[in-house]
């Protein structure tokens, strides 16, 4: 919800029921992945999306219906040959969506999960999307050290699902999670198994560009765009100013390798890290510590030359090849860029392929799945495992649109 966090916060603290659309799991190709959701509230306002438009108006009424009815529901979406007019991904994918009414004050897990998304504070949401009639659509809301909301009569599983969720909490992962009544991992396959979807909330990725030059504004600014909370740093004080960098988060005067030292504790496996100043006096140092950093992506800016003298003075600082084969040298993808716009949109389609293990070319000469299937090498949310993700494949799921077997309301 993260996406829609302004517009149901507003309906939250206006006592206004609404109701969630969310993609729960993503098959083949389709345009959003888990997480994408769709908000509707009881007077008609749609917030956000789930398919980019291919199901958008089904999904609408679904919202409608269920906040008429009060009851939850699973849903799946998929490519229609018979009638090619009926709600369906024209791309071929199939998408579950999982839509849940929303009375502000009476179910704990989503009033606090709504309240994170205002306070900031880190929270998982799981709810159950699948499994037993008196189960779907209860949740549990878990931060660091509590829990909130719960599953009536399945105590046990209450407590295994509130583990889970601690757990992807904390590598701020967003998947599917199947359980057993006992709460053992299962699949999804015997009458009692429980799915439920389970929602990290947390601080946006972390974008920080080193130096304070023409091109560090525009990737700033694309770095916002992509929904980064974008620092920019340099250790002189003339060039490092909120005036030149007015998308930026923040501006810092400092070293950045000294920088970079005082801020272990705020980055993590999402972290970009975008070198530019071009220079050696600060690119070495910084480049020592970042490539042994657990950071998602390095990047530094040069021509190929300096990043032939910048790699052999990493290696005289004593970095080897699995440090040195991390950096992205030159930064950003052959895209024939020459101004900075232009290069940061290159930095950026580099930073996107990297997280999202796309193959840097072109689609016209590529084959298969236009959309990478989330979890597969570098998305933010899990593939349940031995889950078939070709729609085509034998053994995956039957495509209908209606309400999934074992999710009623």
């Amino acid at each position: 919800m993260k996406d829609i966090a302004e517009s149901v916060r507003a309906w939250h603290r206006d006592g206004r029921s609404f109701a969630v659309a969310t993609v729960v799991r993503v098959s083949g190709s389709a345009p959003r992945g888990p997480g994408a959701a769709l908000a509707v509230s009881a007077d008609g306002e749609a917030v956000g999306s789930v398919s980019g438009g291919c199901v958008e108006a089904a999904v609408y009424e679904l919202c409608r219906a269920a906040i008429g009815s009060g009851q939850a529901l699973l849903e799946r979406f998929g490519y229609s040959d018979e009638d090619a007019f009926a709600a369906g991904l024209t791309c071929g994918g199939v998408l579950d969506v999982f839509v849940q009414p929303v009375v502000p004050g009476s179910d704990p897990a989503i009033d606090a999960a709504i309240a994170s998304l205002a306070s900031g504070t880190p929270l998982a949401l799981a709810r159950a999307v699948a499994g037993p009639p008196d189960l779907v659509g209860a949740g549990v809301a878990v931060t660091a050290d509590g829990h909130h909301g719960g599953l009536g009569g399945y105590a046990a599983l209450e407590r295994a699902v509130a583990a889970q969720a601690r757990a992807m909490l904390d590598t701020g992962r967003t998947g599917e999670v199947v359980l057993g009544p006992a709460g053992t991992p299962c699949d999804d396959t015997g009458p009692d198994a429980a799915t439920f979807f389970v929602e990290a909330y947390v601080p946006p990725p972390r974008m920080i560009v080193f130096g304070a030059v023409d091109f560090a504004a525009a990737v700033a600014g694309i770095g916002t765009f992509l929904g980064y909370h974008v620092t920019v740093c340099d250790a002189r004080p003339v060039f490092a100013t909120r005036r030149r960098f007015p998308d930026a988060d923040e501006v810092v005067v400092d070293w950045p390798h000294r920088y970079l030292d005082t801020q272990l504790d705020r980055i993590d496996g999402r972290t970009v890290l975008c070198v530019l100043t071009h220079d050696a006096k600060f690119d070495i140092p910084l480049l020592e510590r970042a490539l042994r950093l657990p950071v998602r992506y390095v990047g530094a800016m040069g021509s190929r030359r300096t990043h032939l003298e910048r790699e052999a003075r990493l290696r005289e600082a004593g970095l080897g090849d699995a440090e040195i084969t991390r950096l992205r040298s030159p930064i950003g993808l052959d895209l024939g860029a020459r101004t900075p716009e232009e290069t940061a949109v290159s930095v950026a389609a580099e930073i996107v392929a990297h997280r999202r293990g796309g193959s840097c070319l072109p689609l016209s000469a590529t084959a298969g799945p236009i959309h990478h299937p989330a979890g597969r090498v570098h998305g933010d949310a899990v593939q349940p495992p031995g889950r078939p993700d070709d729609p085509d494949h034998p053994d995956h799921p039957p495509v209908r649109h209606g309400l999934l077997a074992g999710a009623r309301p």
